[in-house]
């Protein structure tokens, strides 16, 4: 075939698609043209509620402690904080290099992230909790949704075996989790792979749980 015929080809085929994509501008033109006042008012109205909606929901985030990333003093304390928020990253941590470099990029994602409550706690102050959650490596993340312990990302093995990982990195392996979200939205990340076994915080019978009361 020679190239005037691939040029006549191709340029078919542009203009299929440029007029298909005019076909469809003009029926979302025409749509709108046939808006009258009260549908105009109404659309307003909505869009006014959601923008309502959504500052009460970031009021009461900040009110319960989201923004910023926070210790957790006492152990008794994780209950109360798992129970107030849907979502919560609870960092597990002693006093050590890899722990210091997990609380850089939780600081930075808990200001990111404001429809998530980010928080840490000493293991070696807090055995029961270490204990009920079988927490050995440290650092350890416990992703928590609604007062259930989802997922877990042990140490830096998920994040390249390396502390040089990226916030960014991290924040892809929470979003997969559905822990956090990106821009207030589901994304192409939070499609779980695999089934995960939810985990109560509440007292369970059986012995393979990580229940944590």
């Amino acid at each position: 075939m020679d190239n005037s015929k691939v040029q006549e080809i191709v340029e078919k085929q542009v203009l299929t698609v440029a007029k298909a994509v005019e076909d469809k501008l003009d029926e979302e033109i025409t749509a709108l043209d046939r808006l009258d006042m009260d549908d105009i008012e109404a659309l307003r109205e909505r869009r006014l509620q959601q923008m309502k909606k959504m500052a009460e929901k970031r009021n009461r985030w900040i009110s319960l402690g989201h923004g910023e990333y926070s210790e957790i003093p006492v152990e008794k304390d994780f209950f109360s904080i798992v129970k107030a928020s849907d979502r919560v990253v609870c960092h597990f941590y002693r006093d050590n290099w890899p722990c210091k470099v997990m609380d850089k990029h939780l600081s930075i994602l808990a200001k990111k992230h404001i429809e998530t409550r980010f928080v840490k706690i000493h293991a070696e102050k807090s055995p029961f909790l270490a204990e009920r959650l079988k927490i050995v490596v440290l650092p350890t993340l416990a992703l928590i949704k609604n007062a259930k312990v989802d997922d877990y990302v042990v140490g830096f093995d998920e994040l390249g075996g390396t502390d040089e990982f990226s916030t960014e990195e991290l924040e892809e392996r929470l979003a997969k989790a559905q822990v956090i979200f990106f821009e207030g939205e589901s994304s192409s990340y939070l499609s779980k792979s695999g089934a995960q076994t939810s985990r109560s915080v509440r007292q369970s019978t059986n012995p393979d749980s990580s229940d944590s009361e």
